[in-house]
């Protein structure tokens, strides 16, 4: 019987591809819808692993996404825009729901988990009115799960929202390195203009 042997190359060839694939399974879309710049992305997934075992444990998860923005040059950060949601399970419904709790109050009920991560990423939208329409934007998602012991620390004065939280001190919970224990998700895109994005050249 013939032995066919694995060439070195197609090894290679085939971990780049698989990388290729993953990075662009993983792309942040963006998307515009009047004068709001719209994110989404549908392949990244919070709601597993350890958040989504403690949820089915009847706990609470909060998770803190930051969307920055980059235009003209990759080192011009035109705008970040930080946000925490807290997400609840329902074990007899078998639903998720999400508070938004910074910078503003709001609730979404009887979701399912796609719909409940979709959920979030419609709620960290931006107005881009007079952002130059040619200039090329970058734009990165990044979202961590906190484990409850942070999102039960002070948070803080300035900015104190009905919920209690500040909005200062997530800007700094959020400018500090994610711990290597803890849950998180980054993804970018970009170099993308508005004009295309209204054409529907990109997402």
């Amino acid at each position: 019987m013939r032995v066919r042997t694995i060439k070195p190359w197609w090894v290679i060839a085939a971990f780049l591809s698989g990388l290729a694939f993953a990075m662009w399974a993983e792309e942040l879309v963006l998307t515009t819808e009047e004068s709001r710049l719209e994110f989404a992305a549908p392949r990244v997934h919070f709601l597993v692993g350890k958040p989504l075992e403690r949820l089915r444990n009847a706990s609470e998860v909060p998770f803190d996404f930051k969307i920055t923005l980059w235009s003209g040059t990759h080192s011009h950060i035109l705008r970040e825009i930080p946000a925490r949601f807290v997400v609840s399970y329902d074990l007899w419904e078998e639903k998720f729901s999400v508070t938004k709790l910074v910078p503003s109050r709001r609730t979404a009920r009887h979701l399912t988990d796609t719909a409940a991560e979709a959920w979030c990423l419609r709620e960290m939208s931006t107005d881009v009115t007079g952002v130059n329409t040619s200039e090329p934007l970058w734009a990165r998602l990044e979202i961590r799960a906190q484990d409850g012991k942070e999102a039960s620390l002070p948070f803080g004065r300035g900015n104190i929202t009905d919920s209690g939280i500040s909005l200062t001190s997530l800007i700094e919970i959020l400018s500090r390195p994610a711990a290597t224990t803890q849950p998180h998700w980054t993804v970018e895109t970009g170099p993308v203009t508005l004009d295309e994005l209204r054409r529907g050249r990109r997402g």
